[in-house]
């Protein structure tokens, strides 16, 4: 994540980093942020990166990842917000996680309807643009 703000920063953008307390003790957080946040709780976390982000790219990564993917996910399926859910298939990281996918879809756990809530790409400057073109025509219906 370090590279990407260096990146984002290099480039002339804006990067905002929020990490608890606890795991900035144990993580180097990142000092030339354009903003940082310490916050007390994982869950502070990511209430405050939501409320800061347009839309949500999940990179390769580990369970953390796809936690707090999953959770924006729901989110955008409870209609508790319209931003794009994204994920950067680099490698084809994620094939496997889309045929679970598909797989809770055909078992009958998961609605089909919320395929259209994810947005994929193995290339970041097409996804890039996806983000910026998307329109959700999800309408949560509970």
């Amino acid at each position: 994540m370090g590279a990407i703000a260096d990146a984002v920063m290099e480039a002339g953008g804006k990067v905002i980093g929020v990490i608890p307390e606890k795991l900035k003790n144990v993580e180097i957080a990142h000092q030339q942020l354009s903003e940082l946040h310490v916050v007390n709780t994982i869950h502070e976390r990511k209430t405050l990166m939501a409320e800061y982000a347009d839309g949500f790219i999940a990179l390769p990564g580990g369970s953390g990842t796809l936690e707090e993917w999953f959770e924006v996910f729901t989110w955008a399926q409870l209609g508790y917000h319209n931003k794009p859910c994204t994920l950067l298939n680099i490698n084809n990281y994620y094939t496997t996680l889309l045929s679970l996918f598909e797989h809770m879809i055909d078992q009958g756990f998961v609605n089909s309807e919320y395929k259209e809530l994810i947005v994929i790409d193995n290339n970041s400057k097409e996804l890039v643009k996806k983000l910026k073109d998307y329109k959700s025509t999800y309408i949560y219906k509970w």
